[in-house]
């Protein structure tokens, strides 16, 4: 039995511009010819008057047309162009500091990015520009440069000012920050809506979608680790992580290259471990899995690793699904692991033929 979404719970999540619904569906509006996404802040309509969509190009086939507040045909999980300009720009020189003269000169509505970075990172474009900063003198910190020089080629020009914003952004000194481990964070957008993913230098080892209150506890439970420090920012694997995550939505990838730090106890390790045997395109029942595993009686401990997976997408547990062929719970959403249950089926037509 296949998952759907009704149009009342459509209609709850575009009254309450739910984001855990973005990309699940189009909402078109019958008395003004427009169709949204459900995080629209365009005034709510009346029940009766909205229609919905799979796909905004049977939207546009009915003869609605695009809202000009929350732009539905921008391809969801897709940085602005402008946006990515940016980004590159601070990330080569950490020093750079761009204002809203500098936005405005550029010919960028300082308040469309403010939007932008308030709902991608949850801080504003210059609380962004300051934790970079900071991350960056970090790296430098960590790999051997005085306190002082990182400062200073950060852009900072006052030592207490750096330390004040040092341990501000990641709770420790400049000083005291070279013995912690450090756990790089990075949100990246998708089709089906953001995902948190979390790193060290031994691999991923958290990515679950934002909307959960999965990574809010996974990150407060790292910030109150003595031992470790946050930083919200690039690292090397994360660039290959978007890249492969893009190529699995478009249908080009079936197995991830991505290196995994997992921690958890050896049977679940096991249990994820066959989460990834399972063939791109198809299905196992929890008792499937448990057989496939040696271990037919262990049906519930089984569900319940899988319960514990940290890894989405990656680490494939939406493959997973009830005896009767019914869709089971997914800390994602049950609508999003039909999405990837139906991507996989499709693409895998043409991979396999």
């Amino acid at each position: 039995m296949m998952f759907e979404i009704s149009d009342e719970v459509k209609y709850k999540a575009l009254v309450e511009k739910d984001k855990s619904y973005e990309g699940a569906f189009y909402a078109a509006i019958k008395t003004t010819g427009i169709f949204c996404k459900p995080t629209c802040t365009a005034r709510k309509p009346l029940q009766k008057n909205v229609e919905y969509f799979d796909h905004a190009k049977d939207a546009l086939a009915s003869g609605y047309r695009p809202c000009k507040v929350c732009r539905p045909l921008e391809k969801p999980g897709q940085t602005p162009e402008y946006i990515e300009e940016i980004l590159s720009e601070i990330q080569k020189d950490p020093s750079v500091k761009i204002n809203e003269l500098d936005l405005k000169s550029r010919g960028i509505d300082p308040a469309r990015i403010r939007r932008w970075f308030m709902k991608y990172h949850g801080i504003s474009f210059q609380a962004y520009q300051r934790t970079m900063s900071i991350n960056q003198a970090f790296e430098k910190i960590r790999s051997g440069e005085k306190v002082s020089d990182a400062a200073y080629d950060t852009g900072y020009e006052s030592l207490s000012g750096f330390a004040d914003s040092f341990k501000k952004i990641t709770g420790s000194s400049p000083s005291a920050s070279k013995e912690k481990i450090p756990f790089f964070v990075r949100k990246i957008e998708t089709p089906i809506g953001d995902l948190v993913a979390i790193a060290i230098d031994g691999g991923l080892c958290f990515l679950e979608f934002n909307e959960t209150n999965i990574p809010e506890k996974e990150i407060s439970s790292l910030k109150n680790n003595e031992d470790i420090i946050l930083i919200e920012g690039d690292h090397p694997l994360f660039s290959k992580l978007v890249l492969q995550l893009q190529e699995y939505f478009e249908g080009d990838r079936t197995v991830f290259e991505i290196p995994l730090h997992l921690e958890g106890t050896e049977f679940q390790k096991s249990v994820w471990s066959g989460l990834t045997e399972i063939p791109y395109g198809t299905t196992r029942s929890y008792k499937e899995q448990s057989i496939a595993l040696n271990n037919p009686k262990a049906v519930r401990a089984v569900a319940s690793a899988n319960g514990q997976n940290k890894i989405a997408i990656l680490i494939p547990c939406h493959r997973v699904i009830g005896g009767d062929g019914s869709l089971t719970g997914y800390a994602g959403g049950l609508w999003r692991k039909k999405f990837l249950l139906d991507l996989e089926k499709e693409h895998a037509k043409d991979l396999f033929i």
